[in-house]
């Protein structure tokens, strides 16, 4: 009796069935070198991921204690970061204390952004491990004894019960094409291509098991997420958390007395105070100008001084505040020493003044040559005059106010209910803290921002189709025949002997990479777009880049890939469009084949993203590569002042593409020979989670704004990955024409749908809000310390950015009471040598 197939095979242009000899069989020469060549492709992916990554760990290790301005960024300009322990200045001794901070010091340090952020990767270690557990000891296994599979690539042993010899280790069966899948001609009973036995079973009993597990974890550490957040927030009583952000105000309430008036009707508590947005348009271009204009100054004035003068200057602090002794004046920061100064007064005697060009005339064409330093300073002057009217005046009133209440419980009430009975009217929701607030997108009309939002979505329908054109001819490299016919020269089955470098790293290194930069650069103009969209709160903007983001990898990675590369199936497959609609398990073979097409390229992803590519994130490669050219670029202290402030850490440029790493080892996590996809995603979230931590913590900025509210998102995707899993799974099962066991996969679908409604109705809303039984009680959480709690010690929710309380601002327009910047270098004195050209501005 010959061994059965398993139970997915990549599809081929001829079949091989095992003999029905007792003896070990030779299997043809083009399955042993698809074997050799399958081997070949993974080890120099592996070698050229451990190369790179190695190398930029080494390198960080080297540079870390020697450049502590970049790589200790945050643990110097930081005051929440203060606590942190000191990491050894060793060569490795600074792993073993990073790893031994505790999630309550993240929680102290980073906030609740970081610390739901980590969680996620904590969660896909638990889920990972226990997957690849059951893999290794089960699943592979039993495939092995029923199929004669190997269990590890290039160890094949004899299998005991025939004595045969199964060498497609980690080759999926499936019919040759689809016409004779649809025709029945591989539904023969002596074909291989048959149903066998019950072992095909253990692939539903774990599809459900697996998924009760990643629901069980899910809803232990959400938990974890909800008890913490909780009490972080129901003990504090910031201006944050007791402010409403009210929007849909009717021209009958547009004031703040009847506004007040109205919130203190409904009973649900006093109001403290009550700012209307207001249109502050003109205002805000007018200070960007005037900060434009400031700039152009500085610049102007470093020329006049002399660089080597500043320089000087560049190895002491830069005090941003205003200077308050008696021997300064208004227009000046003490960047530069009397000594210093009496020496640039020298240097700059023999020294010609810059000189700015200006247009005027009819239709400006005419030129004129003024002195730059003297224009700049008129025009500086004549912005402070404007702006300090500007600022008296009453601007028009917009549809969106912050009430602060004087309790949070009273705030939370509000929030949580419905104000108003005309639809879209008087909408409450929670504030986000005043340094969050984008102002220039408050005084926005809601049409506005409406369309805003609209034209966004369709211009990233548009970027989808784009990117999904870019993505053709990477994705088809996959294909052998694609491959063939445009490298002509690795055709043949001497090619992987001719070249055992060049033709691995076409079908394997080469498209991986393709779509690696492009991940890095579209994130960019997502990022660009989500702040076109008119959102008021910078949380809101970075949640967008998240799900813009995650949209991209997903859709591009995972539907057009997968496509793609089963290109030549897809093809046929659209020219038989009839026969699909006539017979609906044709859908079953195509998901099949494509996931036995692509699974080497998501392994391969994997592989280079988690040994190769995230130590680069670690050494910080783009900061270290755009240094000398942002030096190089830099005139002014504030230039050189704005080199010295820590990278900042965006969860959207991040996050998305390990969401879509997890998804993709959800949807392999059952099947045989995709264990390799599960233990380097294993790898991959391991060390991701080792590097974000030290760079949330010590090494980059990071805004602490959304309150944990990214772990919604992130159960969104986990349930996406799972409904996708076992579609795959039923569509697999019934390519097999094991009708049975696909059967039994439906109930697990509609189960995981229901659960996701569940899920979202039970939880969200307590990563939302604050539950009122929570506020003001302490939870009992571990501390860090026996005198202070986490979120004693943390500065997030932006407490520092609070008012005085006796002036009765809490919301307002930095541009409306902020005192303006000031100049950052220290004006020369002028005297008889100096070469001044004193033309009318």
């Amino acid at each position: 009796m010959q061994p059965p197939a398993p139970l997915i095979e990549l599809a081929t242009p001829m079949m091989y069935a095992p003999s029905n000899s007792t003896n070990t069989t030779k299997p043809p020469s083009w399955l042993d070198q698809a074997k050799e060549e399958n081997q070949r492709y993974f080890g120099v992916q592996l070698v050229v991921s451990l190369t790179f990554g190695l190398s930029a760990f080494i390198a960080f290790c080297v540079l870390r204690p020697r450049w502590t301005q970049l790589y200790n960024a945050r643990k110097k300009q930081s005051q929440s970061a203060a606590r942190l322990p000191e990491l050894p200045k060793s060569f490795l001794g600074w792993i073993s204390v990073l790893y031994n901070i505790s999630r309550e010091e993240v929680l102290a340090s980073a906030g609740l952004d970081a610390f739901a952020f980590l969680s996620f990767f904590r969660y896909a270690i638990k889920y990972l491990s226990v997957t690849l557990f059951f893999a290794l000891t089960i699943i592979l296994p039993v495939n092995y004894q029923n199929t004669g599979e190997c269990i590890v690539p290039g160890w094949c042993p004899t299998n005991g019960t025939n004595g045969t010899t199964n060498t497609t280790a980690s080759v999926w069966h499936l019919p040759t094409d689809y016409e004779n899948f649809k025709d029945g001609k591989d539904k023969k009973p002596e074909d291989s291509f048959q149903p066998y036995g019950s072992y095909l079973w253990m692939y539903v009993v774990f599809a459900w098991f697996f998924t009760a597990i990643a629901l069980y974890l899910l809803v232990v550490e959400t938990k974890s997420i909800i008890h913490t957040r909780q009490a972080y927030l129901g003990t504090q009583n910031t201006i944050t958390d007791r402010t409403i952000r009210l929007s849909g105000i009717p021209h009958n309430l547009r004031s703040e007395e009847k506004l007040r008036a109205f919130v203190e009707e409904l009973g649900i508590g006093k109001v403290d105070s009550v700012i209307l947005c207001k249109n502050w348009k003109r205002l805000d271009q007018m200070i960007e100008d005037r900060m434009c204009a400031l700039r152009k100054l500085e610049e102007h004035y470093a020329t006049y001084i002399g660089r080597s003068q500043l320089k000087r200057s560049e190895r002491k602090p830069y005090r941003h505040a205003l200077p308050n002794g008696p021997e300064e004046d208004h227009e000046t920061t003490a960047l530069l020493s009397r000594d210093e100064l009496e020496r640039s007064r020298v240097s700059s005697a023999t020294r010609k003044r810059p000189l700015h060009t200006i247009w005027y005339g009819p239709l400006r064409l005419r030129p004129k040559k003024i002195d730059a330093i003297d224009y700049f300073e008129e025009k500086v002057r004549r912005y402070d005059e404007q702006i300090a009217e500007l600022r008296q005046q009453d601007f028009s009133t917009t549809p969106l106010a912050f009430v602060t209440m004087e309790s949070t419980a009273a705030c939370q009430m509000a929030i949580q209910a419905k104000l108003d009975p005309v639809p879209g009217q008087l909408m409450a929701a929670p504030a986000p803290p005043p340094a969050d607030v984008v102002w220039r997108n408050t005084y926005l009309s809601r049409n506005h921002r409406m369309a805003r939002s609209w034209s966004i979505m369709l211009v990233v329908g548009f970027l989808t189709i784009f990117w999904a054109v870019l993505l053709v001819p990477p994705a088809t490299l996959i294909s052998d025949a694609v491959t063939d016919k445009f490298f002509p020269g690795l055709k043949g089955k001497d090619a992987a002997v001719k070249h055992p470098i060049a033709n691995p790293l076409v079908k394997t290194t080469l498209p991986t990479l393709y779509f690696t930069l492009l991940s890095v650069g579209v994130p960019y103009l997502y990022d660009w777009l989500s702040n076109q969209q008119g959102m008021t709160s910078q949380s809101d903007i970075e949640l967008s880049v998240v799900s813009k983001n995650f949209f991209f990898n997903f859709f591009n990675l995972f539907v057009v890939f997968t496509i793609f590369s089963s290109v030549t199936q897809f093809y046929d497959f659209y020219k038989k469009l009839q026969d699909v609609v006539r017979d609906t398990s044709l859908v079953a073979f195509l998901v099949a084949a494509a996931m036995s097409k692509i699974w080497r390229f998501y392994a391969n992803l994997i592989v280079l993203q988690g040994l190769g590519l995230l130590p680069f994130r670690l050494l910080e490669f783009g900061s270290v590569a755009l240094y000398p050219f942002y030096l190089l670029s830099a005139k002014t202290p504030r230039d050189h002042a704005d080199l010295a402030k820590a990278p900042v850490f965006q969860y959207g440029f991040y996050l998305p593409q390990s969401m879509l790493i997890f998804v993709i080892c959800i949807v392999y996590s059952i099947l045989p020979t995709a264990w390799l996809i599960i233990l380097f995603g294993l790898i991959y979230f391991c060390i991701a989670h080792f590097i974000y931590k030290y760079q949330l913590l010590y090494a980059m900025e990071h805004a602490q704004h959304s309150t944990g509210r990214i772990w919604p998102m992130i159960c969104n995707r986990i349930f996406l990955g799972l409904i996708i899993f076992h579609i795959a799974m039923t569509g697999i099962l019934a390519a097999r024409q094991a009708l049975t066991q696909a059967v039994f996969m439906a109930p697990l679908i509609i189960a995981t749908v229901w659960f996701t409604v569940y899920f979202q109705r039970t939880y969200f809303p307590l990563m939302y809000f604050i539950a009122l039984r929570s506020i003001d009680r302490r939870w009992q959480i571990p501390l860090p310390e026996p005198s202070q709690s986490p979120w004693d010690l943390a500065t997030d929710r932006g407490r520092t950015v609070d008012t005085d309380p006796d002036t009765g601002l809490r919301y307002m327009n930095p541009n409306l009471t902020q005192p303006l910047e000031k100049l950052w270098v220290r004006k020369p004195v002028h005297n008889d040598h100096d070469n001044r050209r004193d033309q009318p501005v």
